[in-house]
């Protein structure tokens, strides 16, 4: 148990008040009975099995803060990273601002962050290893950081950048609402420390001393709908009608004089000017770029070779080229090999990869790893029944034959739904860019495209080399391969006109797209918009032979160019529903220019070199 001093203050220990039967969300505030069976069990807090003789120990507990009084002293961020002994890189509680007026009339907001223990906790149903559990003791969401894998998906989800993926011990800490403290009946570390009465903490719904307000919103703060926090504030002083962030987030609050004066969130316009900016495509998530770009190609492409006889495309029989048939499925099941490993290597910890699977129930990582699995098995399998049938002339003929069919249709099913499974996982309220259909559209679009590229001129390669016409095949190959682009273009056009509508992060990260990347987007729409009417016209026409195969090689390498740089923009874009950082803390830019600067090796600057 946690010590308590002989001469711990007061105002540390957290009060004895009455609370309500239900919070705001209509959840109960008493968690679990007394006679309930999760009741009276220890919490093994550094493997001591004692329990806190604390006796609101079932009722949710959620911080309080009082944006009024906050001075940006950080004391709150200084007694959580001692308390945790945390990395300089790693702050399970900071505190930003927003900022508003002209001096003389100048106004700035401090909002104090951290996880806020939600009812509905988005962290936990996201992660794939189920790392996450929410407690009936205080309502705590603790995460164990020995089951994590790395992934980072919980800190895609958390509207809050509660979560803390640390690169260099690879996996995900956050605050654990110091429960150590709690069940001796001490308030966290962070409202113990706070000088001004800021932050504080108790159960939820119930306001400390001298303090009227419980409102569940303030400028700044994401949606509460997303995850219902538990964290409770109050902001009486009045503010400018306008407050911008201080981190380099392309966001304003701006007061909604129509409805009841809460802040809603606006681009920040400033006249940016197009650029390239190809260096700033790279992130971390490179690896992801490829291992999407990839599956969905050879998904695409098994669905052509494997339904392309059925409609009427008999130069794609295995039995019309018994050598490039399966050799074209052993370099599918390569690729995907080689994305399957980069996905995983991507992980903080890839030899952990098996607890993937571990919340299939709620996880949409969970349920795309399963079908991706799936598919790559039943792939595998076709793939070596086919090649080498001879290995397997034991089996009676009707029964290689019907195990060839099954592992066939089976991965005609599965990979599709593999690629839906994977579009779920940018479903994020949190990361308004991702959450749109368009997604769906482009994964689909691309599996078309690329599938049907990849299985045309492989085969347009053979037919060439062998003095035979493979018009009619890019003939018909050319009808899904335009489908898919047209797809694509579809989405990507109400993509952007609902983001440029619907305000916030989203609009923010088209704003981005139009300006930081205005050059690279446009480059990007242009290489889309011709390589429609390059498939039409090398279709239309009927090029044969060499020349026709190297306008084919061409086109193709500038459709899946321009799929690259719509994927990089695609991760490189996203703007989440974070919190406000500070100038240098919790700021993209200072980041980036720690980096360039070599100031990222500084160890106190909280920024790791590598980015990575």
């Amino acid at each position: 148990m946690f010590r308590v001093r002989d001469d711990e203050p007061g105002y540390a220990f957290i009060p004895e008040v009455q609370a309500p039967e239900k919070n705001r969300y209509g959840k109960p505030i008493e968690l679990v009975d007394a006679d309930d069976a999760l009741a009276g069990k220890s919490l093994n807090i550094n493997g001591d099995v004692g329990i806190g003789a604390n006796p609101n120990r079932y009722k949710q507990h959620g911080f309080y803060f009082n944006a009024d009084h906050c001075i940006s002293c950080h004391a709150c961020e200084s007694a959580c990273s001692e308390k945790n002994n945390l990395s300089p890189h790693l702050a399970f509680r900071s505190v930003g601002y927003v900022e508003g007026g002209t001096y003389p009339d100048y106004h700035r907001l401090n909002i104090s962050m951290a996880c806020n223990h939600c009812d509905d906790p988005v962290c936990l149903k996201g992660c794939p290893t189920r790392a996450y559990t929410k407690f009936a003791e205080y309502g705590a969401v603790l995460q164990d950081p020995d089951i994590c894998f790395g992934c980072g998906y919980c800190t895609w989800v958390c509207p809050y950048n509660a979560p803390q993926l640390d690169p260099v011990a690879g996996q995900v800490e956050k605050c654990n609402m110091c429960v150590d403290r709690l069940e001796v009946g001490l308030k966290p570390a962070c409202a113990s420390a706070c000088l001004a009465g800021a932050l504080d903490f108790g159960i939820i719904e119930t306001a400390p001393n001298n303090r009227d307000q419980l409102e569940h919103t303030i400028p700044g703060f994401p949606d509460p709908n997303i995850s219902q926090p538990n964290i409770r504030f109050q902001q009486t002083k009045s503010l400018p009608r306008e407050m911008t962030r201080a981190d380099t987030v392309p966001l304003r609050y701006e007061r909604d004089e129509q409805g009841q004066g809460a802040f809603k969130t606006r681009v920040r316009e400033s006249g940016r000017s197009r650029e390239w900016n190809l260096k700033k495509l790279r992130s971390r998530e490179d690896p992801l770029v490829v291992f999407t770009l990839i599956s969905q190609g050879v998904i695409g492409a098994f669905l052509a070779l494997f339904l392309g006889p059925l409609f009427g495309l008999q130069v794609l029989a295995p039995a019309s080229h018994p050598v490039a048939y399966p050799t074209l499925l052993f370099a599918l099941l390569g690729l995907e090999t080689f994305a399957l490993a980069l996905s995983t290597m991507h992980l903080g910890k890839p030899h952990r990869f098996y607890r993937a699977f571990n919340n299939l129930r709620y996880s949409p990582v969970s349920r795309e790893v399963a079908g991706i699995a799936i598919f790559y098995n039943l792939l595998g399998a076709y793939t070596v029944l086919t090649a080498f049938p001879g290995l397997f002339g034991w089996l009676p003929a009707e029964l290689l034959t019907g195990l060839q069919a099954f592992f066939g249709w089976g991965a005609v099913v599965a990979g599709p739904l593999a690629l839906y499974f994977m579009y779920a996982i940018y479903r994020i309220p949190a990361r308004p860019f991702w959450n749109h259909w368009q997604v769906l559209s482009a994964f689909f679009g691309n599996m078309l495209t690329l599938g049907s590229l990849t299985v045309g001129v492989s085969y347009a390669l053979v037919l060439a080399s062998q003095g035979e016409s493979y018009a009619s095949l890019m003939w018909a190959l050319a009808w899904p391969v335009t489908f898919g682009l047209l797809l694509e273009a579809v989405g990507l056009y109400f993509h952007a006109r609902d983001m440029a509508r619907q305000g916030g992060e989203g609009e923010a990260s088209h704003f981005e797209q139009r300006t930081t990347f205005g050059k690279t987007y446009a480059a990007r729409n242009l290489g889309l918009l011709a390589g429609l009417p390059a498939v039409i016209g090398l279709a239309g026409l009927g090029v044969d032979g060499w020349t026709g195969f190297t306008a084919w090689a061409i086109v193709a390498t500038l459709i899946v160019a321009t799929a690259a740089v719509g994927r990089a923009l695609f991760y490189a874009l996203v703007i989440p529903t974070t919190m406000p950082g500070a100038f240098f803390w919790r700021n993209r830019g200072f980041q980036e220019h720690a980096r360039e600067t070599g100031l990222a090796h500084m160890p106190q600057v909280g920024v790791v070199p590598d980015g990575h």
